[in-house]
């Protein structure tokens, strides 16, 4: 299991395991990465536990996207100084539908 995920955001997922929200419009993200030390956020809405590969929307990096990442290459990025995971979930995140979040959209 994810370092980045809780038990019951895992629990969550499982109503929305990959591909479940394809064509969805409004789709619900049900968590939110950062990197804490960086400009890239992570909005999931779709994952797969055994494989550790989410699906959702990443903004902040050379452009902003639909796509999938694996969660497992995420808890490797670590900061080159301090020695400590760059990749952190939001804590206070409650999960909301993407357009709650007022992000300007990149096309799907």
């Amino acid at each position: 299991m994810s370092t980045l995920l809780t038990k019951e955001l895992v629990k969550m997922f499982e109503n929305y395991p990959l591909y479940a929200q394809d064509g969805e419009s409004d789709p619900l993200v049900v968590a939110k990465l950062f990197d804490a030390y960086g400009s890239g956020t992570w909005y999931l809405t779709e994952y797969n536990p055994a494989e550790q590969v989410a699906f959702g929307y990443v903004t902040g990096l050379a452009y902003d996207e639909w796509g999938y990442v694996s969660l497992k290459e995420l808890e490797e990025i670590r900061h080159p100084f301090f020695k400590v995971n760059r990749i952190e979930r939001d804590l206070y995140f409650v999960q909301r539908r993407f357009s709650a979040l007022g992000l300007k959209e990149a096309t799907r």
